[in-house]
């Protein structure tokens, strides 16, 4: 089954890939790997703003880092031309934007991990870090990067 075909059974549809907000590019592949930019939480069009711990519930955290990984998703499948070109998930970095006393980052961050899991099975679980920040770009909630294996 294709990528696409998945993404269709799971009932998602990709954003449009988001151009970057500062000198940079989206996707960088070198070798057989992809290395993906930062990619911030948008839902319904709308950035996810805020910190986690003050404004921002854990689960509204889980369902803005899950966003981060759609666009990560969006921004594969714009550079490579389709997912189906992946092969492994091998890291994603989440960045969440922290009160000095919430300590759930690995539980924010999971709404990426899963949804890489839920999309590419084995191959979409990976190492992760998950790291409280005091702020993000543009006010962001949470910020999550990648780095995919993809087929030769």
């Amino acid at each position: 089954m294709s990528l696409s075909d998945r993404l269709t059974e799971l009932g998602i549809t990709l954003p449009a890939a988001a151009a970057p907000v500062a000198a940079y590019v989206p996707v960088v592949v070198a070798g057989n790997l992809a290395h993906v930019s930062g990619q911030l939480p948008f839902i319904d069009g709308r950035l996810v703003t805020g910190r986690l711990g003050e404004d921002v519930s854990t689960e509204q955290g889980y369902a803005a880092a899950r966003a981060c990984g759609l666009m990560i998703l969006a921004q594969l499948e714009a550079a490579l031309g389709s997912l189906d070109r992946v092969e492994r998930v091998v890291k994603l970095g989440a960045f969440v934007n922290s009160a000095a006393d919430f300590t759930d980052q690995p539980k924010v961050a999971n709404g990426a991990s899963e949804l890489m899991a839920q999309v590419f099975g084995e191959a979409g679980k990976h190492a992760r870090s998950a790291v409280g920040v005091p702020v993000l770009p543009l006010g962001a909630a949470v910020e999550v990067d990648a780095i995919v294996a993809l087929r030769p």
